[in-house]
């Protein structure tokens, strides 16, 4: 990686509005960072134990909770250690190594929602060919792919923001983003912008054919009793979480380019954060309510360790 910039650390001025309340955000996030764990670890647990839940649609949640964790990473650890500090600094090579986590796993969120359309599609649509279709192999190679894919794609975004000469180091942000380092550029950054854009297409391409497979979706499901059954129990959770996770992409894309300077700081940090604060929480609450055998399970085992818990305090 070629580092033509100068610029050794990058000022995160978004902090300054947090100037009177630090101790309680730093609980709030703190509290927020727990329940994320907890409750993505819970459901990935719950899903690898039980045999029952080795199936296609289930391994896909545990991937998609895998991811929230990922994410999350990328974001709390330093978020709550800059809220403790005086000044709020992060290092070049820092900043482009959280550029790419944050960025990666949004990617990779889309990719693995895209999948489980695509699982929900045969199952409900041509749930004869299910078992052959959605094989453990191809299961194997499509998860890869969710995740190889993104990963490159975002690797070759850090390069070439990595290249560009900066002519500045403070970013109005709480954390680092591949746009408002693209901004402190001093020379072209035509390259930046085209690759940004087709990335983006390309997701949007994501969009559309989730779109395009709950049309087929839709019309199948109407035609029977148990098609409708089946859409509304693995479909529903899955379309919120996909209304969660764009609403959120979408907040944050409009404010990186298009944000007022004449918004108050602590609503462009709402803004700029909520993406990651409210999928890696919604997400495996989302799935974890609504899926009936996912839901039975961590009711047993609840009820289980209460029981267990009673019979240790009565011995």
């Amino acid at each position: 990686m070629s580092n033509t910039s100068s610029i050794a650390l990058f000022s995160l001025s978004g902090f300054s509005a947090t100037a009177n309340y630090r101790i309680t955000l730093f609980s709030l996030t703190l509290l927020c960072y727990c329940l994320i764990v907890v409750v993505n670890v819970s459901l990935i647990l719950t899903i690898i134990l039980d045999q029952n839940l080795h199936e296609p649609m289930y391994v896909f949640v545990c991937s998609l909770c895998i991811n929230g964790l990922y994410g999350s990473i990328g974001f709390y650890p330093k978020f709550v250690f800059d809220l403790l500090s005086k000044i709020q600094v992060i290092s070049y090579e820092g900043c482009l190594l959280q550029v790419f986590v944050i960025y990666s796993n949004t990617k990779i969120d889309y990719s693995i929602l895209v999948l489980m359309a695509y699982d929900r599609y045969v199952a409900i649509c041509r749930p004869l060919e299910y078992h052959s279709v959605m094989s453990v192999r191809r299961i194997a190679v499509l998860i890869g792919l969710s995740w190889l894919v993104p990963l490159c794609c975002e690797a070759m975004v850090t390069t070439l923001t990595s290249t560009l000469k900066l002519c500045g180091s403070k970013i109005d942000k709480l954390y680092c983003e591949n746009w408002s380092i693209v901004k402190l550029a001093c020379g072209s950054t035509r390259a930046n912008n085209i690759f940004g854009l087709i990335i983006i297409a390309f997701y949007c391409a994501h969009f559309l054919l989730i779109a395009c497979s709950y049309v087929q979706l839709v019309k199948s499901a109407l035609k029977s009793r148990e098609g409708k059954k089946k859409f509304t129990q693995t479909c529903v959770p899955h379309l919120l979480c996909l209304l969660n996770v764009s609403v959120a992409l979408l907040f944050d894309a409009m404010y990186s380019r298009y944000g007022s300077a004449s918004l108050p700081q602590s609503v462009k940090n709402f803004m700029a954060i909520q993406f990651l604060i409210i999928p890696p929480i919604l997400n495996p609450i989302i799935y974890g309510l609504i899926l009936t055998k996912i839901r039975n399970k961590i009711i047993y085992l609840c009820v289980m360790t209460g029981q267990r818990f009673k019979f240790k305090v009565k011995v």
